[in-house]
């Protein structure tokens, strides 16, 4: 079952597991209640003199119990391997690391104008970014949600998780933190949004590791037709025989990379207004094949 579960997505949950039982075995200092590693990789506020920057990387793989753990390792093994498969792998890391950052800027900020310090742990605001990205992408997905009897479409299900932090923060300001980073998850979230609209809009912007691919294809081809230009043409006319062959090369090429991505538009588009199951077996294939070419 765990060979199944996508690269990045497997070596998230394996690297957050393992940091977790690393702060279990190493256990609070006697100074601090936290442990040695919370302490120093957790999101400090920046006015902290403790504060160091790596710590808005460092702070998404660590968790203040098991329960925090498993919610948020549950979430991501659940909607990141969707996600994953739909992206790739590498706009999938980009997507994540980017939104826990995100998440930890936006805390930092809130943090500034309330006045308020503290120390902030945990994959949370990458995971709510996570579960944006599957209501943006299969809306009309339904899911079941608990203690709903019924499922539920992915965008309303989305919608109800950024209504209750809403909630829940505002409460929070009000009577006294809560101890959860609810400003966090929704900056995961409005990182995750603006990311996506940029993708949305620039289709062609996107982490495609067959690029270097292509370009030794296109590199062979071309190298081998201008040796059947410079047989045919001579001397005098190789320079705009090259010239031609490479121009003709670019078109191709451009054409068939305009009309994979308007194949793949065409399915994504489907699947925002009718959902995952719509799709006829041909275009999950496709959908698939193109997510391994990124």
């Amino acid at each position: 079952m765990f060979r199944n579960i996508p690269t990045i997505t497997r070596n998230l949950l394996i690297i957050n597991i393992l940091v977790f039982l690393a702060q279990v075995v190493i256990g609070p200092n006697s100074d601090y209640q936290l442990d040695l590693l919370s302490k120093y990789g957790g999101l400090r506020f920046f006015l902290d003199p403790d504060f160091h920057v790596y710590q808005l990387v460092t702070y998404m793989f660590l968790h203040g119990s098991f329960t925090h753990l498993f919610f948020n390792m549950f979430a991501l093994w659940m909607f990141g391997c969707v996600i994953e498969n739909v992206w790739g792998p590498r706009r999938f890391i980009f997507y994540y690391i980017l939104c826990g950052i995100g998440a930890g800027l936006t805390q930092e900020v809130v943090q500034f104008f309330t006045v308020a310090g503290g120390l902030t742990i945990g994959a949370s605001g990458a995971i709510y970014a996570i579960l944006l990205a599957f209501g943006m992408i299969f809306p009309n997905e339904r899911i079941f949600i608990f203690p709903l009897p019924v499922p539920i479409k992915a965008k309303w299900f989305v919608c109800i998780y950024a209504v209750i932090e809403v909630g829940s923060a505002y409460m929070a300001a009000r009577t006294g933190s809560d101890g959860v980073a609810h400003i966090a998850h929704l900056g995961g979230m409005l990182f995750g949004f603006l990311l996506i609209r940029y993708w949305q809009r620039h289709p062609n912007d996107s982490f495609n590791m067959s690029s270097g691919r292509q370009f030794f294809d296109r590199w062979s081809r071309k190298s081998g037709q201008q040796g059947h230009q410079r047989q045919q043409a001579g001397p005098q006319n190789t320079w705009q025989a090259n010239r031609t062959a490479t121009r003709e090369d670019d078109m191709e090429f451009n054409a068939r990379k305009k009309a994979r991505q308007e194949e793949i538009d065409r399915i994504l588009d489907k699947i925002r207004k009718s959902g995952y199951d719509s799709l006829t077996k041909e275009e999950k294939q496709r959908l698939f094949e193109a997510s391994r070419e990124r």
